[in-house]
């Protein structure tokens, strides 16, 4: 069953994605860099291209912080408000 599941979602992953690519209109109203990939008008200025790298960066660096925290979150104080939960779980006390 689950691999049925698996199979499927699949099938629709790719459907999905390859009824996303542009048509032949936007493609051609498209720059060079977009063509193929995106509808609608694309950018108005290089304003547009600036926004888009920051917003990326941002997007990359919160990924990157978000997951390295999650694996190694290096809080050792024993006050840290994370002991109240902990300690109530794991050893039925609260401090």
């Amino acid at each position: 069953m689950k691999a049925k599941q698996n199979i499927t979602a699949g099938i629709l992953t790719f459907l999905s994605t390859a009824t996303l690519m542009a048509c032949p209109v936007c493609e051609r109203n498209q720059p060079k860099v977009l063509k193929g990939i995106v509808h609608g008008s694309g950018p108005d200025s290089q304003w547009d291209y600036l926004i888009i790298a920051v917003v990326a960066v941002v997007v990359v660096l919160t990924l990157f912080f978000s997951v390295k925290w999650l694996i190694k979150p290096g809080e050792r104080n024993e006050d840290h408000i994370k002991r109240t939960v902990l300690n109530a779980l794991y050893y039925g006390t609260k401090k």
